[in-house]
């Protein structure tokens, strides 16, 4: 946070001096980082909380809801300096190249530091891979920022400012796109991403014991967190039997699909009629057998 505070702040203050729209415009992308790095801390420690009365699940959706927040300001700032680009693509200054290129290379080293920080919680949680795309999308726009300095030292091409400025919304974009996307998904109860429900129903009704599997939802806690609910048909037996078969399905199903979270419900024949008294539970339902 230290680091996104303090680039901006230095981007914007060169920006002014050189009389560069881009470099101001990459300086509120990072600027725009800070809030989504301080946000993604907030969210984290909110979604460490464990379960309660209310939120029984936890509260490990806020950090899907602080993602999407975090894409949402990206695109507000994106709109801004784009509008603001056409007015310098119209009435064109002159840019010092040498300070430019010493602030976009300051900035980028410093985007790429962010970016190794971020590196590995971003592989497996959504909200931190939000905040590590806009460190590396800020990491290349601050490239192209110092490259183009290089060329203003030599070249009064002053029309590639407003030209940069839109290179870098056009980076912008699609990496939040792909996000709010996800984070739709995930928020609709949708079949987790890389799970195949087939292979589910597979996994399952492959364990000795088991003669019928139904009514299964599959769905995202939170992007990381799985979860499943499952009828399971089996004979009639000792319910002591029972509990080691379901300790079987929830091992096979942590260890070949990585579900962290089954609720299984056995019964000892399969249901014909279900009545309805309430809205069925989300997620992706299947059913084999009816």
């Amino acid at each position: 946070m230290a680091v996104n505070l303090a680039i901006p702040a230095m981007q914007i203050w060169a920006g002014i001096v050189a009389g560069s729209m881009a470099l101001i415009s990459d300086a509120l992308h990072n600027l725009s980082d800070f809030t989504a790095i301080l946000i993604s801390y907030m969210a984290l420690r909110m979604g460490a909380r464990g379960p309660d009365s209310r939120q029984t699940f936890g509260y490990r959706r806020v950090e899907v809801l602080a993602a999407v927040f975090n894409v949402t300001l990206l695109f507000g700032v994106a709109l801004y300096i784009s509008v603001e680009a056409w007015q310098r693509l119209q009435h064109p200054v002159p840019i010092s190249g040498k300070i430019v290129t010493v602030a976009g290379l300051i900035a980028f080293s410093a985007n790429l530091f962010s970016s190794w920080l971020l590196r590995a919680g971003a592989k497996v949680d959504i909200n931190l891979r939000s905040a590590f795309l806009h460190m590396a999308t800020d990491a290349l726009a601050s490239l192209g920022v110092a490259v183009l300095g290089i060329v203003w030292i030599f070249k009064p091409w002053f029309w590639l400012d407003p030209v940069m400025t839109w290179i870098i919304v056009l980076m912008i974009i699609p990496s939040g796109w792909g996000i709010l996307k996800e984070a739709f998904l995930i928020f609709m109860d949708a079949t987790p991403a890389g799970i195949d429900p087939d292979a589910v129903l597979h996994e399952i009704e492959a364990i000795e014991g088991v003669r019928e599997v139904h009514h299964v939802h599959l769905w995202n806690l939170a992007q990381e967190g799985v979860a499943l609910t499952a009828h399971i048909v089996v004979a009639d037996q000792p319910l002591s039997s029972v509990d080691t078969l379901a300790a079987k399905i929830r091992v096979r199903l942590a260890e070949r699909i990585g579900i962290a979270h089954p609720i299984l419900q056995f019964e000892t024949k399969s249901e014909s009629v279900i009545p309805i008294l309430e809205s069925p539970p989300a997620g992706n339902d299947l059913s084999r057998g009816h």
